[in-house]
């Protein structure tokens, strides 16, 4: 079975498209270009603002032209992540998608449900006449997975709606009403090659399958970080014996939890066989200890390798390990106003080397208070700043405040019951979302954000819920009714 088969047939078909379109973020040109000339296909009136955003009209049903101005909201680009073994280039390759039960994932790479779900349900409401609705307008954001560019450069009077519909959530039966605001932070640490250590035995040392995922949504599930774990067991190592780096490589996106690591490391021939004893031993340990956050796939193995050219100068492979492991990570607090909501969070994403003769390390924080966000920057920028690297803040954004009393939410928990019997859960979220942003340019907005059950997001294991969809876009269809 191929997605154009399942129902509803119509947001199927417009998200199949969207998974031939090379859309990792950062890289949208192709995007931008699919979308005016969709648009441009199917006669819907479209424009494109300086900084990539589309944004597509629709008028209300005959009738309902008095009815407040819609806006659907989505965002054009998706996580890039694949597994290692998975050869896929995110720039020219369309994403294979597979039918699996009551679920549709991809083959070895991320979905692009987040949010192309959200973006196919907006194209679906443009192309079908058989809806009643008011004045409607689809916003397709720039971005958002990383540093929400959409969203920070949208200009006055580029959409003009009374209400938004934020279709970027990823669970259905919530309906979220406030998320967290982020930070990221860059810490850039100058290093020296040297040549190698004499009598040294080499390997790689690896961690991978970790099962990763979106640092807001899953964070709080205790699954691994590969970055931490990794440099936990060097430098437990480095207190007892001669260890040397040559290269360090792990995790990619900061909004995603690193499920891979991998160095090159150089022991002295007489400590290998207790080296390799020791690889074993942690690597039972780790298992113990996630267990119970599901990590049961997870390998963390030493193989022999050939000596490298050069290593890292010893005092800064020293000092870099000792900071990835004392970095903070993971939920650094719960929220006091809302139960049950992570309030603040440290994700260790990225170790990398660069060809400058710098190691960049990428940490994202999250929080829905804006001070202890950057309480938690601050606290990275410390411990970085005192090993010498050079820090700095990148793409800052301010959370959404929940609004209990907001109309449309109203609306939206009526529609649910009546359609599912049951009332919805209305919640605030640890992940980030553009609507902060959407209503310091736009006071008065009223919000909303809702979506299918995707599972997963930010990794290789990325799925959406076959039924879920359906009942999205009878929901979806039905809010726009009540509105109108």
């Amino acid at each position: 079975m191929k997605i154009t088969d399942l129902q509803p047939r119509l947001i199927w078909e417009c998200f199949d498209e969207i998974t031939k379109v090379p859309r990792p973020t950062f890289h949208l040109d192709k995007m931008k270009e699919f979308l005016v000339g969709w648009a441009d296909r199917h006669n819907i009136p479209c424009q494109v603002d300086e900084v990539g955003n589309v944004m597509m009209s629709k008028p209300a049903t005959p009738g309902h032209e008095n009815a407040p101005g819609i806006i659907l909201q989505g965002h054009q680009d998706m996580v890039a992540e694949k597994r290692g073994d998975k050869v896929h280039d995110f720039l020219t390759d369309p994403i294979t998608t597979i039918v699996d039960g009551d679920w549709v994932k991809a083959d070895g790479t991320t979905l692009g449900a987040d949010n192309g779900m959200g973006c196919a349900a907006a194209m679906a409401v443009l192309l079908d006449d058989s809806l009643v609705h008011g004045p409607i307008q689809a916003l397709f954001t720039v971005d958002e997975e990383q540093g929400l560019t959409g969203a920070n450069g949208l200009q006055p009077g580029f959409v003009s709606g009374e209400i938004l519909l934020n279709l970027d959530s990823e669970e259905h039966g919530q309906l979220v009403i406030g998320c967290a605001g982020g930070k990221i932070t860059v810490c850039r640490l100058p290093y020296q090659t040297v040549a190698p250590t004499e009598g040294l035995k080499w390997y790689e040392l690896h961690l991978d399958h970790f099962k990763g995922g979106h640092s807001g949504m899953e964070i709080g599930l205790g699954r691994g970080n590969a970055n931490q774990q990794l440099a936990r067991f060097v430098w437990e190592w480095q207190q007892e014996c001669v260890m040397e780096v040559a290269s360090v490589d792990g995790g990619n996106l900061a909004n995603a939890i690193p499920r891979e690591c991998k160095a090159l490391v150089g022991v002295k021939q007489e400590c290998a066989a207790e080296f390799e004893k020791e690889v074993k031993e942690f690597s039972d340990m780790l298992h113990a200890e996630f267990m119970l956050a599901e990590e049961p796939s997870f390998v963390f193995e030493a193989t022999p390798a050939e000596a490298p050219a050069t290593m890292i100068d010893s005092a800064t492979s020293r000092r870099l390990m000792a900071a990835l492991f004392a970095c903070p990570n993971g939920v650094q607090g719960m929220s006091r106003a809302v139960e049950g909501l992570i309030e603040t969070s440290d994700n260790l994403a990225s170790v990398k080397m660069k060809e400058d003769g710098v190691i960049e390390v990428t940490v994202h924080q999250r929080s829905s208070v804006d001070s202890r966000r950057d309480e938690i920057a601050d606290r990275v920028k410390a411990l970085f700043t005192m090993i010498g690297a050079e820090v700095r803040f990148e793409d800052a954004y301010v959370g959404w405040a929940p609004n209990p009393e907001s109309k449309v939410l109203k609306v939206a928990e009526q529609s649910f019951e009546a359609l599912f019997g049951e009332k919805p859960r209305v919640e605030a979220l640890h992940a980030g979302l553009e609507c902060g942003l959407f209503l310091e340019k736009m006071p008065g907005l009223d919000m909303i954000s809702f979506g299918p059950t995707l599972k997963d997001i930010h990794s290789p294991s990325e799925r959406a819920n076959i039924p879920s969809v359906a009942k999205f876009w009878e929901f979806l269809t039905d809010i726009l009714r009540r509105l109108a």
